[in-house]
Protein backbone atom coordinates (compact mmCIF):
# COMPACT_ATOMS: atom_id res chain seq x y z
CA UNK A 1 0.00 0.00 0.00
CA UNK A 2 1.35 3.44 -0.97
CA UNK A 3 1.38 6.36 1.12
CA UNK A 4 -0.95 9.44 -0.83
CA UNK A 5 1.79 11.30 -2.76
CA UNK A 6 2.63 7.77 -4.18
CA UNK A 7 -0.64 7.02 -5.39
CA UNK A 8 -1.82 10.76 -6.43
CA UNK A 9 1.35 10.40 -8.86
CA UNK A 10 -0.03 7.37 -10.45
CA UNK A 11 -2.95 9.32 -11.17
CA UNK A 12 -1.20 12.67 -12.72
CA UNK A 13 0.75 9.65 -15.06
CA UNK A 14 -2.19 8.15 -15.81
CA UNK A 15 -4.03 11.51 -16.77
CA UNK A 16 -1.64 14.34 -17.94
CA UNK A 17 0.44 12.75 -20.69
CA UNK A 18 3.21 15.10 -20.94
CA UNK A 19 4.52 13.42 -18.06
CA UNK A 20 6.48 9.48 -18.10
CA UNK A 21 6.74 7.01 -15.76
CA UNK A 22 10.38 8.20 -15.57
CA UNK A 23 9.03 11.47 -14.05
CA UNK A 24 7.72 9.48 -11.18
CA UNK A 25 10.65 10.78 -8.68
CA UNK A 26 10.15 13.86 -9.60
CA UNK A 27 6.54 14.09 -9.42
CA UNK A 28 6.32 12.91 -5.83
CA UNK A 29 8.97 15.22 -4.66
CA UNK A 30 6.58 17.75 -6.53
CA UNK A 31 3.67 16.63 -4.21
CA UNK A 32 5.79 15.82 -0.97
CA UNK A 33 7.31 20.11 -1.17
CA UNK A 34 3.57 21.11 -1.17
CA UNK A 35 1.67 18.60 1.38
CA UNK A 36 5.06 17.47 3.93
CA UNK A 37 6.56 14.15 4.03
CA UNK A 38 4.58 12.69 6.49
CA UNK A 39 1.70 11.28 4.83
CA UNK A 40 -0.75 8.30 5.98
CA UNK A 41 -0.45 5.00 3.40
CA UNK A 42 -4.54 4.40 3.20
CA UNK A 43 -5.89 2.97 -0.26
CA UNK A 44 -7.77 6.24 -1.72
CA UNK A 45 -8.63 4.97 -5.27
CA UNK A 46 -10.97 7.87 -5.85
CA UNK A 47 -8.29 11.48 -7.33
CA UNK A 48 -10.63 13.71 -5.34
CA UNK A 49 -10.75 12.11 -2.15
CA UNK A 50 -7.25 11.39 -2.42
CA UNK A 51 -6.48 15.21 -3.06
CA UNK A 52 -9.09 16.10 -0.07
CA UNK A 53 -6.58 13.45 2.29
CA UNK A 54 -3.63 15.75 1.09
CA UNK A 55 -5.31 18.61 2.28
CA UNK A 56 -6.05 16.81 5.64
CA UNK A 57 -2.15 15.94 5.61
CA UNK A 58 -1.21 19.49 4.52
CA UNK A 59 -3.02 20.70 7.33
CA UNK A 60 -1.39 18.25 9.57
CA UNK A 61 2.43 18.80 8.35
CA UNK A 62 1.66 22.33 8.88
CA UNK A 63 2.22 23.18 5.17
CA UNK A 64 -0.87 25.45 5.27
CA UNK A 65 -3.48 27.30 7.57
CA UNK A 66 -6.75 24.97 7.82
CA UNK A 67 -9.03 27.65 6.25
CA UNK A 68 -11.11 27.53 2.75
CA UNK A 69 -8.70 29.97 1.18
CA UNK A 70 -5.56 28.25 1.80
CA UNK A 71 -7.08 24.84 1.28
CA UNK A 72 -8.67 25.96 -2.10
CA UNK A 73 -5.15 27.30 -3.15
CA UNK A 74 -3.16 24.34 -2.56
CA UNK A 75 -6.00 21.87 -4.43
CA UNK A 76 -5.55 24.26 -7.49
CA UNK A 77 -1.93 23.85 -7.26
CA UNK A 78 -1.93 19.70 -6.69
CA UNK A 79 -4.22 19.31 -9.59
CA UNK A 80 -2.47 21.87 -12.10
CA UNK A 81 -0.22 18.56 -12.20
CA UNK A 82 -3.09 16.70 -13.44
CA UNK A 83 -3.69 18.84 -16.01
CA UNK A 84 -1.25 19.70 -19.46
CA UNK A 85 0.15 23.23 -19.88
CA UNK A 86 -2.57 25.65 -21.91
CA UNK A 87 -0.30 25.28 -24.98
CA UNK A 88 -0.97 21.13 -25.12
CA UNK A 89 -4.79 21.22 -23.82
CA UNK A 90 -5.46 24.05 -26.88
CA UNK A 91 -3.46 21.71 -29.33
CA UNK A 92 -5.50 18.15 -28.07
CA UNK A 93 -8.82 20.48 -28.18
CA UNK A 94 -8.15 21.81 -31.84
CA UNK A 95 -6.91 18.54 -32.77
CA UNK A 96 -10.19 16.69 -31.63
CA UNK A 97 -12.31 19.27 -33.38
CA UNK A 98 -10.61 17.88 -36.77
CA UNK A 99 -12.75 14.88 -35.95
CA UNK A 100 -15.80 16.98 -34.93
CA UNK A 101 -16.77 19.74 -32.58
CA UNK A 102 -18.29 17.52 -29.96
CA UNK A 103 -15.47 15.45 -29.91
CA UNK A 104 -13.44 18.95 -28.99
CA UNK A 105 -16.19 20.09 -26.40
CA UNK A 106 -15.94 16.64 -24.82
CA UNK A 107 -12.31 16.07 -24.57
CA UNK A 108 -12.03 19.89 -22.39
CA UNK A 109 -15.16 19.29 -20.39
CA UNK A 110 -14.15 15.91 -19.66
CA UNK A 111 -10.33 17.22 -18.72
CA UNK A 112 -12.05 20.35 -16.70
CA UNK A 113 -14.28 17.58 -14.66
CA UNK A 114 -11.32 15.31 -14.06
CA UNK A 115 -9.01 18.16 -12.74
CA UNK A 116 -12.06 19.62 -10.49
CA UNK A 117 -11.49 22.90 -12.01
CA UNK A 118 -15.68 22.28 -12.38
CA UNK A 119 -16.37 21.66 -8.92
CA UNK A 120 -18.83 18.70 -9.27
CA UNK A 121 -19.23 18.10 -5.58
CA UNK A 122 -20.05 20.84 -5.55
CA UNK A 123 -22.55 21.24 -8.11
CA UNK A 124 -24.36 18.12 -6.95
CA UNK A 125 -25.78 20.00 -3.59
CA UNK A 126 -28.12 22.40 -5.59
CA UNK A 127 -31.44 21.70 -5.71
CA UNK A 128 -32.82 21.48 -9.09
CA UNK A 129 -36.55 20.78 -9.91
CA UNK A 130 -39.22 21.38 -13.01
CA UNK A 131 -42.08 23.32 -12.48
CA UNK A 132 -45.11 23.21 -15.01
CA UNK A 133 -46.97 26.46 -15.71
CA UNK A 134 -48.22 28.60 -18.56
CA UNK A 135 -44.69 28.86 -20.43
CA UNK A 136 -43.91 25.49 -20.31
CA UNK A 137 -41.61 23.50 -17.16
CA UNK A 138 -39.69 26.42 -15.64
CA UNK A 139 -36.42 24.59 -14.46
CA UNK A 140 -36.51 25.75 -10.66
CA UNK A 141 -32.48 26.04 -8.90
CA UNK A 142 -31.44 26.70 -5.78
CA UNK A 143 -27.69 27.43 -5.73
CA UNK A 144 -25.62 25.75 -3.07
CA UNK A 145 -22.08 25.43 -4.86
CA UNK A 146 -20.57 28.24 -4.51
CA UNK A 147 -18.48 28.23 -0.88
CA UNK A 148 -19.78 30.66 1.82
CA UNK A 149 -17.40 33.43 2.04
CA UNK A 150 -14.18 32.72 4.32
CA UNK A 151 -14.45 35.64 7.47
CA UNK A 152 -11.32 35.11 8.10
CA UNK A 153 -9.93 35.61 4.67
CA UNK A 154 -12.39 38.99 4.59
CA UNK A 155 -10.70 39.99 7.78
CA UNK A 156 -7.40 39.09 6.54
CA UNK A 157 -7.11 41.02 3.19
CA UNK A 158 -8.01 44.51 4.70
CA UNK A 159 -4.38 44.36 5.31
CA UNK A 160 -3.26 42.61 2.18
CA UNK A 161 -1.84 44.73 -0.50
CA UNK A 162 -3.96 45.77 -2.92
CA UNK A 163 -3.51 44.89 -6.38
CA UNK A 164 -5.16 44.78 -9.74
CA UNK A 165 -4.13 41.53 -11.39
CA UNK A 166 -5.89 40.19 -12.98
CA UNK A 167 -8.13 42.83 -13.36
CA UNK A 168 -11.20 40.29 -12.67
CA UNK A 169 -12.71 36.92 -12.56
CA UNK A 170 -12.79 37.12 -16.78
CA UNK A 171 -9.25 37.68 -17.79
CA UNK A 172 -6.94 35.66 -19.62
CA UNK A 173 -4.47 36.29 -17.00
CA UNK A 174 -5.85 34.24 -14.25
CA UNK A 175 -5.11 31.05 -16.30
CA UNK A 176 -2.81 29.25 -13.94
CA UNK A 177 -3.14 32.54 -11.29
CA UNK A 178 -2.63 31.00 -7.63
CA UNK A 179 -5.33 33.24 -5.87
CA UNK A 180 -5.52 34.67 -2.26
CA UNK A 181 -7.19 36.14 0.23
CA UNK A 182 -10.56 36.76 -1.27
CA UNK A 183 -9.71 35.80 -4.89
CA UNK A 184 -10.10 32.20 -6.30
CA UNK A 185 -7.47 29.93 -7.16
CA UNK A 186 -7.01 29.04 -10.87
CA UNK A 187 -3.24 27.10 -10.72
CA UNK A 188 -5.50 24.26 -12.50
CA UNK A 189 -7.27 26.29 -15.35
CA UNK A 190 -6.99 26.27 -19.21
CA UNK A 191 -8.83 28.49 -21.54
CA UNK A 192 -8.82 27.56 -25.21
CA UNK A 193 -8.13 30.45 -27.38
CA UNK A 194 -10.28 30.89 -30.74
CA UNK A 195 -10.36 33.87 -33.47
CA UNK A 196 -13.76 36.01 -33.57
CA UNK A 197 -14.22 38.72 -35.73
CA UNK A 198 -10.62 39.17 -35.88
CA UNK A 199 -9.83 39.61 -31.92
CA UNK A 200 -8.52 36.82 -29.48
CA UNK A 201 -11.04 35.11 -27.06
CA UNK A 202 -10.80 32.34 -25.01
CA UNK A 203 -13.55 29.61 -24.26
CA UNK A 204 -13.33 28.21 -20.63
CA UNK A 205 -15.98 26.35 -18.35
CA UNK A 206 -17.86 27.69 -15.34
CA UNK A 207 -16.23 26.37 -11.91
CA UNK A 208 -19.59 26.42 -10.02
CA UNK A 209 -22.01 25.30 -13.70
CA UNK A 210 -25.55 26.37 -13.71
CA UNK A 211 -26.55 23.95 -16.58
CA UNK A 212 -25.15 21.42 -18.01
CA UNK A 213 -21.67 22.46 -20.04
CA UNK A 214 -21.60 25.82 -18.74
CA UNK A 215 -19.43 27.88 -20.94
CA UNK A 216 -18.07 31.12 -20.85
CA UNK A 217 -16.66 32.77 -24.26
CA UNK A 218 -14.72 35.74 -22.62
CA UNK A 219 -12.62 38.71 -24.55
CA UNK A 220 -8.87 38.85 -24.56
CA UNK A 221 -9.14 42.59 -24.11
CA UNK A 222 -10.62 43.47 -20.51
CA UNK A 223 -13.40 45.94 -21.81
CA UNK A 224 -17.04 46.88 -20.98
CA UNK A 225 -19.89 44.42 -22.28
CA UNK A 226 -21.89 46.06 -25.30
CA UNK A 227 -24.20 44.80 -27.24
CA UNK A 228 -24.32 45.63 -30.80
CA UNK A 229 -24.53 44.55 -34.56
CA UNK A 230 -21.10 43.10 -33.98
CA UNK A 231 -22.27 41.06 -31.20
CA UNK A 232 -25.05 39.50 -32.81
CA UNK A 233 -21.96 38.61 -35.58
CA UNK A 234 -20.16 36.78 -32.65
CA UNK A 235 -23.21 34.91 -31.38
CA UNK A 236 -23.95 32.92 -34.89
CA UNK A 237 -20.49 32.49 -35.53
CA UNK A 238 -19.69 30.72 -31.95
CA UNK A 239 -22.60 28.74 -32.73
CA UNK A 240 -21.35 27.77 -36.45
CA UNK A 241 -18.13 26.84 -34.89
CA UNK A 242 -19.89 24.60 -32.02
CA UNK A 243 -23.20 23.83 -33.68
CA UNK A 244 -24.32 21.66 -30.33
CA UNK A 245 -24.15 24.75 -27.88
CA UNK A 246 -26.09 27.88 -27.72
CA UNK A 247 -24.36 31.09 -26.71
CA UNK A 248 -26.21 34.57 -25.13
CA UNK A 249 -25.26 37.33 -24.27
CA UNK A 250 -26.04 39.20 -21.05
CA UNK A 251 -27.64 42.54 -21.16
CA UNK A 252 -25.35 45.59 -21.37
CA UNK A 253 -27.09 48.10 -18.71
CA UNK A 254 -27.09 47.88 -15.22
CA UNK A 255 -30.49 46.26 -13.91
CA UNK A 256 -31.02 44.07 -16.31
CA UNK A 257 -27.47 43.04 -17.33
CA UNK A 258 -25.61 40.87 -15.86
CA UNK A 259 -22.89 40.29 -12.62
CA UNK A 260 -19.78 41.31 -14.31
CA UNK A 261 -20.37 43.84 -16.84
CA UNK A 262 -17.18 45.73 -16.91
CA UNK A 263 -15.50 42.66 -19.38
CA UNK A 264 -16.79 41.46 -22.70
CA UNK A 265 -18.25 37.87 -22.35
CA UNK A 266 -20.67 35.51 -23.40
CA UNK A 267 -22.21 32.31 -21.79
CA UNK A 268 -22.93 29.33 -23.38
CA UNK A 269 -23.57 25.34 -23.27
CA UNK A 270 -25.38 22.32 -24.00
CA UNK A 271 -28.41 22.71 -23.01
CA UNK A 272 -32.07 23.61 -24.15
CA UNK A 273 -33.59 26.18 -22.14
CA UNK A 274 -37.70 25.96 -21.55
CA UNK A 275 -37.99 29.76 -24.00
CA UNK A 276 -36.01 27.95 -26.56
CA UNK A 277 -38.81 25.65 -26.61
CA UNK A 278 -41.85 27.81 -26.15
CA UNK A 279 -44.05 28.74 -29.63
CA UNK A 280 -44.41 31.29 -31.90
CA UNK A 281 -47.93 33.42 -30.94
CA UNK A 282 -47.77 36.28 -33.93
CA UNK A 283 -45.32 36.04 -37.42
CA UNK A 284 -44.00 38.85 -38.63
CA UNK A 285 -41.24 39.57 -41.43
CA UNK A 286 -37.84 41.91 -40.14
CA UNK A 287 -36.02 42.49 -43.17
CA UNK A 288 -37.05 39.85 -45.19
CA UNK A 289 -36.06 37.44 -42.29
CA UNK A 290 -39.15 34.95 -40.27
CA UNK A 291 -39.68 36.73 -37.57
CA UNK A 292 -42.28 35.81 -34.22
CA UNK A 293 -43.50 37.03 -31.16
CA UNK A 294 -42.33 34.08 -28.79
CA UNK A 295 -45.12 33.04 -26.10
CA UNK A 296 -42.91 34.05 -23.12
CA UNK A 297 -42.92 36.23 -20.09
CA UNK A 298 -40.17 38.44 -21.19
CA UNK A 299 -40.50 39.93 -24.65
CA UNK A 300 -38.87 37.87 -26.58
CA UNK A 301 -38.70 38.37 -30.56
CA UNK A 302 -37.41 35.08 -32.37
CA UNK A 303 -35.55 35.00 -35.45
CA UNK A 304 -35.12 32.15 -37.89
CA UNK A 305 -32.76 31.84 -41.07
CA UNK A 306 -30.43 29.13 -42.34
CA UNK A 307 -28.04 32.53 -43.33
CA UNK A 308 -26.46 34.26 -39.81
CA UNK A 309 -25.72 37.25 -41.67
CA UNK A 310 -30.07 38.02 -42.66
CA UNK A 311 -29.76 37.00 -38.85
CA UNK A 312 -27.56 39.97 -38.03
CA UNK A 313 -29.03 42.39 -40.39
CA UNK A 314 -32.90 41.96 -38.75
CA UNK A 315 -31.28 41.83 -35.45
CA UNK A 316 -29.48 44.85 -35.94
CA UNK A 317 -32.74 46.64 -37.46
CA UNK A 318 -34.66 45.78 -34.11
CA UNK A 319 -32.10 46.52 -31.82
CA UNK A 320 -31.87 50.28 -33.50
CA UNK A 321 -35.29 50.55 -33.59
CA UNK A 322 -35.89 49.33 -29.95
CA UNK A 323 -32.88 51.41 -28.46
CA UNK A 324 -35.01 54.78 -29.42
CA UNK A 325 -38.94 53.08 -28.88
CA UNK A 326 -41.36 54.84 -26.25
CA UNK A 327 -45.04 53.67 -25.22
CA UNK A 328 -45.99 55.43 -22.23
CA UNK A 329 -49.19 53.92 -22.17
CA UNK A 330 -47.07 50.42 -20.87
CA UNK A 331 -44.31 52.61 -18.97
CA UNK A 332 -41.77 52.05 -21.82
CA UNK A 333 -39.56 55.04 -22.12
CA UNK A 334 -36.03 54.98 -24.26
CA UNK A 335 -34.63 57.86 -22.64
CA UNK A 336 -34.70 59.62 -19.16
CA UNK A 337 -32.77 62.87 -19.99
CA UNK A 338 -29.66 61.44 -21.68
CA UNK A 339 -29.89 58.21 -19.84
CA UNK A 340 -30.56 55.69 -22.25
CA UNK A 341 -33.43 52.64 -20.83
CA UNK A 342 -33.43 50.03 -23.74
CA UNK A 343 -31.00 47.15 -24.95
CA UNK A 344 -31.38 43.83 -25.53
CA UNK A 345 -30.41 40.11 -24.20
CA UNK A 346 -29.79 38.13 -27.35
CA UNK A 347 -29.34 33.79 -27.29
CA UNK A 348 -28.63 32.31 -30.33
CA UNK A 349 -28.75 28.58 -31.37
CA UNK A 350 -29.34 25.92 -34.21
CA UNK A 351 -31.94 23.75 -35.14
CA UNK A 352 -31.12 21.46 -37.85
CA UNK A 353 -29.66 23.37 -40.67
CA UNK A 354 -31.31 26.53 -39.50
CA UNK A 355 -30.40 29.47 -37.04
CA UNK A 356 -32.14 30.79 -34.74
CA UNK A 357 -31.84 34.66 -32.38
CA UNK A 358 -33.99 35.04 -29.72
CA UNK A 359 -33.90 38.91 -29.07
CA UNK A 360 -35.36 40.02 -25.50
CA UNK A 361 -36.18 43.43 -24.95
CA UNK A 362 -35.11 44.88 -21.86
CA UNK A 363 -35.98 48.00 -20.16
CA UNK A 364 -33.73 49.25 -17.03
CA UNK A 365 -36.08 51.77 -15.73
CA UNK A 366 -37.15 52.64 -12.18
CA UNK A 367 -39.88 54.56 -10.75
CA UNK A 368 -41.02 55.62 -6.93
CA UNK A 369 -43.29 52.78 -6.95
CA UNK A 370 -40.28 50.57 -8.34
CA UNK A 371 -37.23 51.77 -7.16
CA UNK A 372 -35.36 48.76 -7.51
CA UNK A 373 -36.88 48.34 -11.35
CA UNK A 374 -39.77 48.92 -13.35
CA UNK A 375 -39.43 45.40 -15.02
CA UNK A 376 -37.50 43.47 -12.55
CA UNK A 377 -38.87 41.57 -9.58
CA UNK A 378 -41.40 43.98 -7.43
CA UNK A 379 -41.67 44.05 -3.99
CA UNK A 380 -43.96 40.93 -3.60
CA UNK A 381 -41.65 38.34 -4.92
CA UNK A 382 -38.53 39.66 -3.22
CA UNK A 383 -38.59 37.19 -0.82
CA UNK A 384 -37.84 34.66 -2.81
CA UNK A 385 -35.63 36.55 -5.62
CA UNK A 386 -34.63 40.07 -5.83
CA UNK A 387 -31.42 39.92 -7.58
CA UNK A 388 -31.16 40.84 -11.51
CA UNK A 389 -32.89 38.85 -13.97
CA UNK A 390 -29.66 37.52 -16.18
CA UNK A 391 -29.57 35.86 -19.40
CA UNK A 392 -29.76 31.98 -17.54
CA UNK A 393 -33.36 33.18 -15.74
CA UNK A 394 -34.30 35.20 -18.79
CA UNK A 395 -34.23 31.68 -20.59
CA UNK A 396 -36.10 30.60 -17.96
CA UNK A 397 -33.59 28.56 -15.30
CA UNK A 398 -34.56 30.20 -11.82
CA UNK A 399 -30.58 30.51 -9.90
CA UNK A 400 -32.58 30.94 -6.36
CA UNK A 401 -30.17 31.60 -3.41
CA UNK A 402 -28.81 29.08 -1.20
CA UNK A 403 -30.55 30.67 1.71
CA UNK A 404 -33.90 29.41 0.30
CA UNK A 405 -33.48 26.13 1.11
CA UNK A 406 -33.30 26.22 5.51
CA UNK A 407 -35.94 28.25 5.04
CA UNK A 408 -38.57 26.48 3.18
CA UNK A 409 -37.98 23.77 4.91
CA UNK A 410 -39.33 26.01 7.69
CA UNK A 411 -42.25 27.27 5.92
CA UNK A 412 -42.71 23.35 5.27
CA UNK A 413 -42.37 22.56 8.74
CA UNK A 414 -44.67 26.06 9.65
CA UNK A 415 -47.38 25.24 7.27
CA UNK A 416 -48.01 21.44 8.57
CA UNK A 417 -48.12 22.83 12.37
CA UNK A 418 -44.30 22.37 13.83
CA UNK A 419 -43.77 24.89 16.33
CA UNK A 420 -41.15 26.64 14.20
CA UNK A 421 -40.59 30.56 13.05
CA UNK A 422 -40.63 31.67 10.01
CA UNK A 423 -38.48 34.98 7.72
CA UNK A 424 -40.97 37.59 8.10
CA UNK A 425 -40.65 38.45 4.31
CA UNK A 426 -42.14 34.96 3.81
CA UNK A 427 -45.40 35.66 6.22
CA UNK A 428 -47.74 37.17 3.52
CA UNK A 429 -47.16 34.72 1.66
CA UNK A 430 -47.25 31.68 3.42
CA UNK A 431 -50.74 33.21 4.76
CA UNK A 432 -52.15 33.50 1.25
CA UNK A 433 -50.86 29.58 0.85
CA UNK A 434 -52.98 28.80 4.04
CA UNK A 435 -55.96 30.19 2.15
CA UNK A 436 -55.96 28.05 -0.92
CA UNK A 437 -54.45 24.52 0.46
CA UNK A 438 -54.65 22.25 3.10
CA UNK A 439 -51.32 21.12 4.10
CA UNK A 440 -50.20 17.75 4.89
CA UNK A 441 -46.69 16.08 5.76
CA UNK A 442 -46.94 14.40 2.60
CA UNK A 443 -48.09 16.96 0.03
CA UNK A 444 -46.20 20.07 1.67
CA UNK A 445 -43.15 19.76 -0.49
CA UNK A 446 -44.99 19.18 -3.79
CA UNK A 447 -46.84 22.25 -3.24
CA UNK A 448 -44.14 24.51 -1.84
CA UNK A 449 -42.10 23.47 -5.34
CA UNK A 450 -44.99 24.34 -7.84
CA UNK A 451 -45.71 27.34 -5.77
CA UNK A 452 -41.51 28.12 -5.75
CA UNK A 453 -41.83 27.93 -9.66
CA UNK A 454 -45.29 29.80 -10.35
CA UNK A 455 -43.03 32.95 -7.87
CA UNK A 456 -40.55 32.47 -10.61
CA UNK A 457 -42.95 32.53 -13.25
CA UNK A 458 -44.18 35.95 -12.11
CA UNK A 459 -40.54 37.15 -11.39
CA UNK A 460 -40.06 36.54 -15.14
CA UNK A 461 -43.16 38.27 -15.77
CA UNK A 462 -42.50 41.65 -13.84
CA UNK A 463 -39.02 41.62 -15.65
CA UNK A 464 -41.15 41.61 -19.49
CA UNK A 465 -41.19 44.99 -20.95
CA UNK A 466 -44.63 43.90 -22.72
CA UNK A 467 -47.00 41.52 -20.92
CA UNK A 468 -48.52 38.50 -21.85
CA UNK A 469 -51.93 40.56 -21.55
CA UNK A 470 -54.02 41.67 -24.11
CA UNK A 471 -53.62 45.23 -23.80
CA UNK A 472 -49.55 44.05 -23.39
CA UNK A 473 -49.57 41.82 -26.39
CA UNK A 474 -51.15 45.03 -28.13
CA UNK A 475 -48.42 47.08 -27.66
CA UNK A 476 -45.94 44.69 -28.43
CA UNK A 477 -47.72 44.86 -31.99
CA UNK A 478 -47.22 48.39 -32.14
CA UNK A 479 -43.31 48.02 -31.95
CA UNK A 480 -43.64 45.14 -34.38
CA UNK A 481 -45.51 47.65 -36.98
CA UNK A 482 -42.32 50.21 -36.46
CA UNK A 483 -40.11 47.58 -37.97
CA UNK A 484 -41.56 47.75 -41.43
Amino acid sequence: MADLAVQFVTHILKLNQEYQPLDRFYLTNRVYALVGEQLPTDDTPDLLDLAEALLDAAVANQKIEDTPTAREILDAELMDLVTPRPSTVNGAFWNHYQVSPLAATDYFYQLSRQNDYIKTRAIAKNVVFPVTTNYGDLEITINLSKPEKDPKAIAAAQHQAQTDYPKCQLCMENEGYLGRLGYPARSNHRIIRFTLGGETWGFQYSPYAYFNEHAIFLNQEHRPMVINQHTFTNLLEIVRMLPHYFVGSNADLPIVGGSMLTHDHYQGGRHVFPMMKAPIIHEFTVAGVQAGIVKWPLATIRLTSDTPEKLVNAATAIQQTWCDYSDESVDVRAYTGQTRHHTITPIAYRHDQQYVLDLVLRDNQTSTQYPDGIFHPHPDVQHIKKENIGLIEVMGRAILPARLKTEMQAVADYLVGQPVEIAAYHQPWVADLQQRYTFTAENVHEILDRELGLVFARVLEDAGVFKQTTDGQAAFKRFVDQLG
